[in-house]
């Protein structure tokens, strides 16, 4: 899968330096993968959680942080959508940015 926006990852691991070695390893398994449906992505990561239209949302760091994502399967893109923090998150319609 390739990671668009990656960009967005720098950014807030530069302004929230503990969620480094988390968002890398994210990252990581992102790129190395090749999902081809949902099932592909939970097997990856237990904790995803499919919230409808293409949106996905990654629990970061024991659930501290949201990571949602759009997943294009058939063109292997995952664009991100939204880093923040559990309450941060709780502010956005995350289906829909």
């Amino acid at each position: 899968m390739r990671i668009f926006t990656e960009q967005h990852l720098k950014e807030y691991i530069s302004e929230h330096p503990k969620t480094k070695t988390a968002l890398q390893e994210w990252a990581a398994i992102v790129k190395k993968s090749e999902w081809k449906c949902f099932a592909d992505v939970k097997n990856s990561f237990r904790s995803v959680d499919n919230v409808g239209n293409q949106h996905y949302v990654f629990s970061i760091m024991g659930n501290h942080f949201r990571l949602v994502v759009v997943i294009k399967f058939t063109i292997h893109f995952v664009y991100i959508r939204f880093i923040g923090t559990h309450d941060e998150y709780d502010k956005i319609d995350c289906k829909n940015i």
